[in-house]
């Protein structure tokens, strides 16, 4: 007698589109979160400039400030402190100390460019960490990764050449924030192991209090001002920039498509450079212009390839 075909299983699909798909509500959610998310960090370096500390010292009080809040919410969320290995120890230390190098340069870098700048490059680990992927796996890119490597180049040579034409020092700025970048690049190959380990929030809380102590180093070492008269910039910086913005971003980045993710990236330069022309006069030139655009389509280009999914670390 003949047997019934047994039912096939269905696999859930791990894109997270899919799924999405099934709830449109949960889509509008995220999408609305990331944007939210991109628009709160993109005020990070307005802060920066309003606050009355030395750039680092500024870093400091939002690493420390923010710290004690996402414990906080963390521990309200389920999540309780364990024990930790050694390997994931060593690895919240090395991850917070590449981030407080990379938050250093960054703000420092933040006082001598532009706003549009220093958000760009100060967020360059999106295409400094594919090249990282292509050397783990031993593989070239492909033609599309290959393009938007190329086209990312000749933006960012745009981009600083237009700034060392209106004054030079904005050049030394960009090379600060695109170190910035790369430090922040270190710091997501650290993250990847921890996330492994730990939910995405805990992860976030336990490596913001590992920069405290580095970034007060810092500060004390370049001489800055410590101390502030105003607290409300830096209380913006942390709220605004490390708790609301942060969280929110780690939230959609589960919940939407890489390329979804890329596109709305672009809305931070954006509303920076918005800032800096409102605020500070800073004027953008057609070669700006072109350079961010080439940029942002590279962006665009490498969020979208497979093998460069979405990262497991926190996202600026």
């Amino acid at each position: 007698m003949h047997q019934p075909a047994a039912p096939r299983k269905t696999v859930p699909s791990p894109n997270p589109g899919s799924r999405l798909a099934q709830n449109p509500g949960a889509h509008r959610l995220a999408f609305v979160a990331l944007i939210v998310a991109n628009v709160a960090l993109a005020f990070g370096s307005w802060f920066v400039r309003l606050a009355d500390t030395g750039p680092v010292a500024s870093g400091f009080w939002r690493i420390a400030l923010a710290t004690p809040v996402l414990l906080g919410l963390s521990l309200a969320s389920g999540w309780r402190p364990e024990k930790v290995g050694r390997g994931l120890l060593a690895a919240f230390a090395l991850a917070g100390l590449c981030f407080a190098a990379d938050l250093g340069s960054w703000h420092i870098g933040i006082l001598k460019t532009t706003l549009a700048n220093a958000t760009l490059f100060g967020n360059s680990a999106t295409l400094f960490f594919p090249i990282y992927g292509f050397l783990a796996i031993r593989a070239w890119p492909s033609r599309t990764q290959g393009i938007a490597l190329a086209m990312a180049g000749v933006g960012a040579a745009l981009l600083m050449g237009r700034s060392y034409q209106l004054e030079p020092r904005h050049l030394v700025g960009d090379l600060l924030c695109l170190l910035a970048g790369l430090l922040y690049t270190f710091y997501f190959i650290f993250m990847a192991r921890v996330r492994r380990a730990m939910a995405p929030l805990p992860a976030l809380a336990l490596a913001t209090s590992a920069s405290v102590l580095p970034l007060l180093a810092l500060a004390l070492v370049m001489g800055d001002r410590i101390w502030p008269h105003d607290w409300t910039p830096l209380i913006a910086l942390a709220l605004v920039s490390q708790v609301f913005g942060q969280t929110l971003l780690i939230y959609a980045l589960g919940q939407l498509s890489p390329l979804v993710v890329g596109i709305a990236l672009l809305v931070q330069p954006a509303v920076a450079a918005s800032v800096g022309w409102v605020v500070y006069g800073e004027r953008l030139g057609a070669a700006d212009l072109i350079g961010a655009a080439l940029v942002a389509i590279a962006l665009v280009l490498v969020r979208q390839t497979p093998t460069l999914a979405p990262v497991d670390g926190e996202p600026r």
